[in-house]
Order: C-alpha cells, then structure tokens, then sequence
C-alpha cells in the first residue's frame, strides 16, 4: 500500500492503457474513421466522370461524331449516294434525281433523327432526376404510351390529321400517363421506389396500348396513322412535318437547359435544396412541363421509341459526370447520335428494304435494361 502511495505522489506516468481515475474512457477510434494502417475508403460520392477541363472536349468530341452519323444518314439508303454528291447537292441545289433523295426524303428524315434524339435523350435525363430513379424513360414509365394513345384517340374521336391539330393531344396525354404512373409508384408505406415506379409504368403502358389497339382497330383512320407509330420509325417524313415539330421540341430543348443548375441541386435531396434557397415545387413544374413538351412532340412524329431515354443518360453518367450543365447537353447529342446510327443500321442490314429504327433501338436497349433490374442494388440516383 505504501509503495503504491509512493508512486502516486512522485507522479510516475501511468501505462499507456491505462485510463485516470475520474475520465471517462476514450474510444480508440478517431472521429473520422477507424485506424486500421491504411487509408479509410472513400465516400460513396458518385460517379464523378471526367475531370471538368475534358468535358468540353467530350461534347465536341461527341458533336463530330454526330456530324459523320448526318453524313452517313443522307449518304446510305436503297439508293447510296457519294458524299460528295451529297455535299455539292447540299450547297448547289438543281433538279436532278440525287436532289429529290436528298432533300426530298434523307435531310427531312436526319433533321427528324437529330430532333427526336435530343428531346427523348433530355427527357430520360429530367426524369431519372426528378424521380431519383435508374429506371426512369418516357417509354417505360408510360409517358410515350400516353402520348400514343391521345394522338390515336384525337384521330379516331375527331378526324384531326394535321401535326398541329393532335400534338396537343400527345402532350394531355403524356402528362395524365406520367401522373397516373407516379400516383401508382407512389402507393404504400415505400413510397416511389425504382422499382414500383417501373411496376406501375409497365402495368399503364400494357393498359394504355391495349386501349389504343381497341381504338386502332375501330377506325381505318386511325389504324393507317398507328401502323408507323407502333413500331417507331423517323421514315417518311417531309420537311413540312420536321418544320411543324421544330419549335415544340426546341422549346422543350431550352426549357430543359435552363433547368440544369436546379437540377443538380435537386440530386442533393428536397432539403438540401431548399436549403440552397431553390425552389423545389417549381423546379419539379417545369421539369414535368419539359418532358411533357419533349415527350409529346417526339411521338407525334415519330412514335413510341424505348429505351433511349434509358441507356443514354446512364452512359453519359459515366463518360461526363452528373453535373447537369454538361450531362443534359451531352445525352442530347450522344441520344441524336444513337437515333442516326440505329436508323443507319436498320437501312444496310435489310437492304433494299429497312427496319424500323424503333426495334433496332429496342434490341439494343433491352439487354441494358435487364442488367440494371438484375442488379443487387438498384439503388435511386
């Protein structure tokens, strides 16, 4: 006893495990991680893409890429013609039979590529971050289906044969299908989890295209219109049709690019963006408004094409990052270019005939679908 007095007195220092009478014990594991000799992992931030300096560098990369995909798009058909026919044609036009190709069927139908590229490519973008969901496209979850159904309808109910007379009804169409999507997603303690979401876009767009087949059906008039739409397909459109779509999908184009810094705000959570001083409501409004518009006027030309609001934005994820100020611009234009190639391949595998870009697009996407459900973890964007 008196020894250990004595050591208590002359102020040894205790051993290094040992704690002082009165402290509280300390845990040996920092604030920010445990030390184990090695680095603690990172954060699960996200996929961060490439670094900011080459995204500029990946657009105009990409911007080429499509410029070669317009060439080819005018060049290759039942009938090919050289490039530089096509470019003196394009800069000298006369009468003969190359001009009627390329400006009576190939530009319309490239200028027609390049539009409905970039809005379903947009779309799939806004809504994947609207509804945090991986599986987000305006084909699956409906949206198309809706369209479809209402420009059908407005055929069949009231004879309107003109782009501006049933436009209108693919866009009341495409905004009651993605309502009644979400509504149905959103159902039970979940929540709108990926997965419901696609549930409930699979389950409306079997209903809604049953009731379009019924009405197809009942209406010579309709049935004649449906045929091109139910496949999908950008052939056999004239320049009047591309000019009388341009401005809706140009509006829904700057509307969505305006949206981006919101949007990338809105990935961070409802909260924190509004603790950012954004305005989530509104940013949700005119995000719904944009794929409406986008939607709407995509399949009122050229019908119901899948799986390119899909698989494009998820490859940009991964090229570009998801700073939305460049992954909108950049799914526009790689989404272009994926509707050009496909619309390429579908003329030179079934030459003279061709294949509707609609089912190349779709053999494409669906085995990128079927590995995102597959996954472990869906998680949500």
């Amino acid at each position: 006893m008196t020894n250990r007095l004595r050591v208590a007195s002359t102020g040894t220092t205790a051993p290094p495990n040992s704690v002082p009478t009165g402290t509280a014990p300390t845990s040996a594991t920092p604030a920010d991680g445990p030390v184990t000799g090695r680095p603690a992992p990172r954060a699960a931030s996200g996929r961060r893409g490439l670094h900011p300096a080459r995204r500029p560098v990946l657009l105009g990369a990409s911007l080429c890429v499509l410029a070669l995909l317009c060439a080819l798009s005018i060049a290759i058909g039942s009938r090919p013609v050289p490039l530089d026919q096509v470019l003196r044609v394009l800069i000298h036009r006369d009468d003969g039979d190359v001009e009627a190709i390329v400006w009576g069927l190939r530009v319309p139908r490239t200028l027609l590529g390049l539009l409905v590229g970039a809005a379903l490519g947009l779309a799939g973008t806004i809504m994947q971050t609207l509804t945090r969901n991986p599986l987000a496209d305006p084909g699956l979850l409906g949206v198309s289906a809706g369209a479809t159904l209402a420009v059908v309808l407005s055929v069949s109910a009231f004879g309107l044969t003109s782009l501006y007379g049933y436009i209108w009804f693919a866009f009341a169409g495409a905004l009651a299908a993605s309502v009644l999507v979400y509504l149905l997603g959103a159902a039970g303690r979940s929540g709108p989890t990926p997965v419901k979401l696609a549930l409930a876009g699979v389950g409306v767009t079997a209903l809604l295209g049953s009731l379009t087949s019924a009405i197809a059906l009942t209406s010579p008039e309709a049935l004649n219109r449906y045929r091109y739409w139910s496949a999908g397909s950008i052939a056999g459109r004239d320049g009047t049709l591309v000019a009388q779509a341009a401005p809706f999908v140009l509006t829904g184009v700057v509307l969505a690019l305006r949206l981006a810094p919101g949007l990338n705000s809105l990935a961070l959570g409802d909260d924190v963006a509004a603790a950012l001083g954004r305005r989530v409501g509104l940013i949700r409004l005119q995000g719904a408004v944009a794929v409406t518009v986008l939607t709407g006027g995509a399949v009122a030309v050229a019908g119901p094409l899948v799986f390119i609001g899909l698989v494009v934005p998820h490859a940009t994820r991964m090229i570009a990052g998801a700073d939305h100020r460049w992954l909108l611009p950049t799914s526009m234009v790689l989404a272009s270019c994926l509707i050009l190639a496909a619309d390429v391949v579908g003329r030179v595998v079934a030459r003279p005939q061709e294949i509707n870009v609609g089912i190349i697009v779709a053999f494409l996407g669906a085995p990128f679908f079927v590995m995102l459900v597959r996954r472990r973890r869906l998680a949500e964007l």
